[in-house]
């Protein structure tokens, strides 16, 4: 018996933010693989290790868990005044489905790094030292974003001393500012409606703030659950049945934001919405055992994707959490004690990170201007990646 060889593909295996993923760009790609399908999934879905029934994704470059089982694709870009596209794919672990639905905020944070380490950057816009701005187009959301980048004699600058609360080693920072970040899928409160009713079939009826900006959340109260804001990893993923519940809030509430028609669909929607729980200050000790005390921090948000507590807190939902949290009477917002404010700082599972937003009020609908937060990002390793030749 015969058996096709394995091919090499150029790739870079980077950190952005508390996650990481594959960065490959588009041209570099097996032909059939280029453009959106079959192919192009199968190809990701190999190179990550799934669909893996063990869960580990042994077999590939996932680490068995939602921040890393990450797949960014990028080129030059296409739009008019931007430098590179970024296309995102978030890789499901357990079964043979790449999720094109959303972005992700904290790889966004490589992103420029790599567009200028790859060529996709004019040269002419690299300074010798100095910092690189990047003009991102999101695609999968159809929205700008800009990456500050520092730049030492040319080159992308990746050490430094900036810590990031779930990344346990400093390094440069990258201040990344997403524009206009209400999602593309329509407007910011797709029910008109700060705080919702949310009817939850074997959970209750929960006030809900249900916002499209950054990526599309659904925020309940901490208290109006049974959790109190403080939970670390181990407190929610262990419980089956917790996850069930949140699942099922996740299904009703994407169903009210009209991203699904029904909740049977969420299945295959699993990036997005988020759901998310927040609290007023309290304190805690974070996963790293670093004491986060009440007075230093605004709110309590605690979020899940892909089904599983985040360990610290995704970049998009940490937009949606800046931006409801500039709204006066959102759930968020109230949390964090009302009133009006540009920026918060809020505690989650691994300590705490601060996120700055704009947000006006036109014509009686909230519209936001831009979200602002700093994360860093480094190279992991490049090179090559290799596949079985049939698996796409």
């Amino acid at each position: 018996m015969s058996f096709v060889p394995q091919v090499k593909i150029p790739a870079t295996y980077m950190r952005g933010g508390t996650s990481k993923g594959v960065f490959l760009r588009v041209q570099d790609l097996p032909e059939r693989a280029q453009v959106a399908g079959e192919a192009r999934d199968n190809l990701l879905l190999r190179i990550i290790g799934s669909p893996d029934p063990y869960g580990k994704q042994i077999d590939g470059l996932g680490n068995g868990s939602s921040s890393t089982s990450k797949s960014v694709l990028l080129s030059k870009s296409s739009q008019p005044g931007h430098d590179v596209d970024y296309l995102f794919g978030q890789v499901a672990i357990d079964r043979p489905f790449v999720d094109w639905s959303g972005n992700c905020g904290n790889l966004t944070a490589a992103v420029g790094s790599f567009a200028i380490s790859n060529g996709l950057v004019d040269a002419d816009k690299i300074p010798e030292n100095g910092i690189c701005t990047v003009r991102i187009w999101q695609v999968n959301i159809e929205k700008t974003i800009i990456a500050h980048v520092p730049i030492t004699n040319g080159q992308v600058q990746e050490t430094g001393d900036f810590e990031l609360d779930g990344v346990t080693f400093p390094a440069a920072e990258v201040q990344i500012e997403f524009l206009d970040p209400a999602d593309g899928e329509g407007s910011m409160f797709p029910t008109g409606n700060l705080v919702d009713t949310l009817e939850v079939p074997g959970v209750g009826s929960l006030q809900a703030t249900l916002i499209n900006a950054g990526i599309p959340t659904i925020f309940v109260n901490a208290a109006d659950i049974g959790h109190t804001g403080t939970e670390l990893q181990s407190a929610i993923n262990s419980d089956k049945e917790v996850l069930a519940k949140f699942e099922l809030i996740r299904a009703y509430g994407a169903v009210q934001m009209g991203l699904i028609k029904d909740v049977s669909e969420a299945a295959t929607r699993q990036h997005t919405p988020k759901v998310a729980f927040v609290a007023p200050p309290a304190s805690y000790t974070s996963s790293s055992a670093k004491e986060v005390k009440a007075e230093d921090i605004d709110l309590l948000v605690r979020a899940l994707s892909m089904g599983q507590l985040h360990h610290a807190m995704m970049g998009t939902a940490a937009v949606a959490i800046g931006t409801a949290a500039a709204i006066p009477g959102t759930l968020v917002n109230l949390a964090a004690g009302g009133g009006e404010r540009n920026a918060v700082r809020f505690g989650h599972p691994s300590g705490t990170l601060r996120v700055g937003a704009e947000a006006v009020e036109e014509n009686g609908q909230w519209l936001a201007k831009k979200a602002i937060m700093s994360r860093s990002a480094r190279v992991l390793m490049s090179g090559s990646v290799h596949v079985p030749g049939d698996c796409f």
